[in-house]
Parts: C-alpha cells; sequence; structure tokens
C-alpha cells in the first residue's frame, strides 16, 4: 500500500485539473453585448496627450469600462482582431498617448 501523502495525489491532480480546465473555459469566452468590460472610449479622450504612465493608463482602463487595455507604441505590429472588451491606448515615441479607441 501506498502512503497516504501519495494516495491523495490523484484526487488532487483531477482536482487541479478541473480547476484550470473552468478558468481556461471562462478566459476565452466571446464578450457578450451588455454589461461590464464593454470599452467606451468617448469617456477618456480627456487622456490624449497625456503621459502614458501606470497611473494615467490605469485611469483609462477603469474609466473607460473595458476588461482590457492594450498600449500601442510607435512601429509596434498589433493583431486587426475587434474586441469589444478591450480599450486601445496608442503612444508616441515620447510615450504621450495620442490616441484612444475601442477595438
Amino acid at each position: 500500500m501506498f502512503p497516504a501523502p501519495v494516495r491523495a495525489l490523484p484526487p488532487l491532480l483531477a482536482l487541479l485539473s478541473m480547476a484550470l480546465a473552468g478558468a481556461c473555459a471562462c478566459a476565452n469566452a466571446p464578450a457578450t453585448g451588455a454589461g461590464p468590460g464593454i470599452c467606451h472610449a468617448d469617456e477618456v479622450q480627456w487622456a490624449v496627450g497625456q503621459p502614458g504612465d501606470q497611473a494615467t493608463m490605469g485611469r483609462v482602463w477603469r474609466e473607460s469600462g473595458a476588461g482590457l487595455l492594450r498600449a500601442i507604441g510607435p512601429d509596434r505590429p498589433v493583431t486587426r482582431d475587434h474586441r469589444r472588451d478591450r480599450v486601445n491606448v496608442f503612444l508616441d515615441a515620447g510615450n504621450r498617448i495620442t490616441a484612444v479607441t475601442c477595438g
């Protein structure tokens, strides 16, 4: 017979795998049409011209209502996928915000 810690391992691994599978399902769920997490870029146009520091970016994220924030620097390639739950913050070479959009 195996000692108690070894016998407890399979049930613990099963619980861990179920928890991870549930987390992945939630993370990959598409954005719904209503509720929290939908971007409202019109609410954060005050940020254009502001420095792209942590405090400003945090405020943009909170006030836009978006679930995600994507900082886009000059010459940085980005995907073309449109996400209603993401706010895009465009930065110039001097780390100043030049535009705020949703997508």
